[in-house]
This record gives C-alpha cells, sequence and structure tokens, in this order.
C-alpha cells in the first residue's frame, strides 16, 4: 500500500524550527493498531491521519498519534494538516472533524495560517508532587481536569533554565505540564512537557496554548498577544481569544513530501 506522506515543520518560517507533524491523508481508516504503528515508525509528536468527512459537518475527519498513544486534541499537528490540504487543494480555508473536540478551522492569514482550538480554561489549585519534579518552585498552579496544568513563574530565566525529571512526571499521567512565564521579547514564554504521552518536551504545542490563551489573555487584559515556546528548537506563534475560541497563527514549511509504504 502506498500512502500519500507530508513533513511539516509547524509553527516555523524555516525548516528545523517549530514542531515536527506528518499529514498523511487516507481513503478510509486503516486499523487502528496500523495507525499506531505508523505514529512510532514516525517517531516524533505527532502524525495527523484525515479522512475525508462523510458527515457533511466538516471537511476532513482528522485524528492524531503520538509514537505511543492517540490523542484527544493536537494544534501544530492541525496547522500542519491545514497547509498540506489548503496548498494542494487551494481555498482559504479547511475544517476538521474530530472526536473529542469538536470541529476545528484552519484558514490563510498574513502571518501563513490561523488556527481556530477550543479555549481551554484551568482553575487555581494545587500539585507539590508535580512542583517537585519541576526543579523550581512556581508562583501558582492552574489546573483543568482533561489533563493541562499550567505552572506559572516569575521570570522567563526561571522557565528557561527548568529541569524536570521527566521520568517522574510521566507517572503522574499523561497530563500536559506547561511551564509559564512573563517573556522579554514576547509577551509570554513557555516549555511544555508531555512525557506520559510519549514527548519528553514538545517544541511548539498548539493544545498548550489553547490553555495559555485563556489564561494569558484573561491576565494581560487583553485579547491577543505574542507568545515564543523556548524549546530546543523554538517556535513563535501569535495567539487571539475570541468568544469560547483560541486563534493561533504562524508560518508552516513542508520539509518532505513523498509515499509512505505499508
Amino acid at each position: 500500500m502506498n500512502l500519500p506522506y507530508w513533513h511539516v515543520d509547524a509553527f516555523a518560517d524555516a525548516p528545523f524550527k517549530g514542531n515536527q507533524a506528518a499529514v498523511m491523508p487516507l481513503e478510509e481508516w486503516l486499523p487502528d493498531d496500523v495507525l499506531q504503528a505508523i505514529g512510532e515508525e514516525n517517531n516524533f509528536a505527532e502524525t495527523a491521519f484525515v479522512v475525508k468527512d462523510a458527515t457533511g459537518e466538516a471537511d476532513w475527519e482528522l485524528r492524531w498519534f503520538t509514537p505511543t498513544c492517540e490523542i484527544r486534541l493536537c494544534g501544530h499537528a492541525t496547522l500542519a494538516s491545514g497547509h498540506v490540504l489548503l496548498g494542494r487543494d487551494g481555498g482559504e480555508r479547511v475544517t476538521f472533524r474530530t472526536r473529542k473536540v469538536g470541529i476545528l478551522e484552519v484558514r490563510r492569514s498574513d502571518a501563513g495560517y490561523e488556527l481556530a482550538l477550543p479555549a481551554i480554561p484551568t482553575t487555581r489549585g494545587e500539585w507539590p508532587e508535580a512542583v517537585a519534579l519541576l526543579g523550581d518552585e512556581p508562583l501558582e498552579v492552574w489546573r483543568n481536569p482533561d489533563g493541562y496544568d499550567i505552572f506559572l513563574f516569575g521570570s522567563e530565566a526561571q522557565v528557561r533554565s527548568l529541569d524536570p525529571d521527566v521520568r517522574g512526571l510521566e507517572k503522574l499521567g499523561d497530563n500536559q505540564f506547561i511551564c509559564t512565564a512573563p517573556g522579554e521579547d514576547f509577551d509570554v514564554v513557555s516549555r511544555v512537557f508531555v512525557p506520559g504521552g510519549g514527548v519528553d518536551e514538545d517544541s511548539v504545542t498548539g493544545s498548550a496554548h489553547a490553555v495559555l490563551t485563556y489564561f494569558w489573555a484573561n491576565r494581560l487584559g487583553r485579547a491577543s498577544f505574542t507568545a515564543h515556546q523556548a524549546s530546543q528548537r523554538g517556535g513563535d506563534l501569535s495567539c487571539r481569544l475570541d468568544g469560547d475560541r483560541a486563534w493561533l497563527g504562524g508560518p508552516c514549511v513542508t520539509v518532505i513530501e513523498g509515499s509512505f509504504y505499508l
């Protein structure tokens, strides 16, 4: 079997930046164990699979796999999917039906693309077991029951210097450990660890910025701001809160286009 394959660097204006995603349009769904095996073979987070949506609710149905599991929401691979499909098929916008988070949208913008995700709220809480593994003491902890957890630090330097016990964090579940602070050159800086989901440190995390958009828009008192994820590869995003949607903007770069053989 010969499957079309794109490898895209999302939230990046040049190769080797941003976050890697594979995008694979399918004629029909393959068995779940095969999709997972492809995700493991690609060995980065995430592989996005799309099939034409038969319900009429959206243009495509979309699922995402890390090397170890299927996940409920992935922003950067959705942006990469929009980049591939709009580039291949034309048009100004494309919509995706997902299994856990409803309809998502990617549309062209001056920055390249804008991605609409559900804005994810958090509430003030505590998680001393996680804090002890991060390597520094946050000012505040904010949590969401779906596993999105914000650890607010006082400075960008603290976030950049974190050296967490990722194997310890892995044992706490497949949560996103979102470490954030006010930025120096950007309004907001972050690092995101998801070892329980097969990603020790993510490069640029769209879903985490759906959480950060809600959090920082309310904290800053304005709907729009700039963000930088300070991973080894790094990536820049524009973030905008519009009602219950977080709009994340940035470019994409295709680095490989070819065939995946099964």
